[in-house]
């Protein structure tokens, strides 16, 4: 029985820096997978593109939610009229309840809403099922056991402060978080030993980079994406319009609707406001476009 050290990379800094973590030590057995989810940036695929011909060969998965979606085109066709759900909202749902191939939005049309920090279902659905299924169960079925290396940092957050560095699963893995105690400068120094840039878009504005955007998005980082990419504020308001139509409620948001607005127009247009979300900040909205912006310092 080998341990085979499995590594599942976003494009973004913990991530990378994990494998270059890995490199280091001079690891065994490494394989490195990317979870395509459907909701990157096209430089965030790109980079994954970098790090592979930089780095070594990179396996990549995708969530499939057809048998999903045709199940629920089923449920809507019999349980939704004997629910007394207008016929139409039924004909919109059965309209639009066909398979996208782009796992983010199917996986959303088959539930009939987005993800929210309080259901945060994109993760396990969109990364660690099709992880598991795809990458993990090949190692099982050879007699290999699986480490899960994690690039979680406990500064981020008080939930990850919690975690420990080593975790045994019930379905039978390893969990290793050997950058648990880093903090985002050794992150980025990391990525300096090995002479690998850090993804483009954290010279954007952006603190994040898996999803564009991602549910948990600050109001600085949407602010910068309706500025440099109004094109996935766009998609997003489309999505919304799909999801919209597969749900029993007639309506979905990509963002809770809250004080902030509802949809993801109002969104945007709250990201321009200052402190308190009432008044537009005419500061930044009349700031010339900086060509470099880094919320870690990467332009100085």
């Amino acid at each position: 029985m080998k341990d085979i050290n499995v590594i599942s990379i976003s494009g973004g800094k913990d991530s990378t820096a994990l494998w270059l973590h890995a490199i280091e030590r001079d690891t065994p057995n490494l394989k490195v997978v990317f979870a395509d989810v459907g909701n990157e940036h096209p430089e965030t695929y790109k980079y994954v593109d970098y790090l592979e011909k930089e780095l070594g060969p990179i396996t990549r998965v995708r969530a499939d939610f057809s048998k999903q979606i045709e199940r629920k085109r089923e449920y809507v066709n019999t349980r939704w009229r004997e629910e007394g759900i207008s016929e139409t909202i039924i004909q919109n749902a059965l309209e639009i309840l066909k398979p996208t191939g782009i796992p983010y939005l199917d996986l959303c049309m088959w539930k009939g809403r987005f993800p929210a920090s309080q259901s945060q279902f994109c993760t396990k659905e969109l990364k660690v099922i099709p992880i598991f299924d795809q990458i993990y169960m090949s190692i099982f079925d050879a007699g290999d056991k699986v480490i899960s290396w994690q690039g979680i940092r406990a500064q981020e957050s008080r939930r990850r402060a919690k975690m420990s560095e080593i975790e045994e699963t019930p379905e039978g893995y390893t969990i290793y978080r050997p950058l648990l105690n880093w903090d985002v400068y050794d992150v980025f120094k990391q990525h300096d030993k090995f002479g690998i840039e850090p993804n483009p878009l954290y010279k954007l504005g952006m603190g994040r980079v898996g999803c564009m955007p991602c549910i948990n998005s600050r109001k600085e980082e949407l602010f910068e994406i309706q500025r440099r990419f109004p094109e996935e504020v766009e998609r997003i308001i489309e999505w919304e319009r799909i999801v919209s139509m597969a749900s029993k409620r007639g309506s979905a948001t990509f963002f809770t609707s809250d004080d902030r607005g509802h949809g993801m127009e109002e969104i945007v247009e709250w990201s321009k406001t200052a402190l308190g979300g009432k008044q537009y900040d005419l500061l930044k909205l009349t700031e010339e476009l900086p060509a470099c912006s880094s919320m870690y310092g990467l332009c100085e």
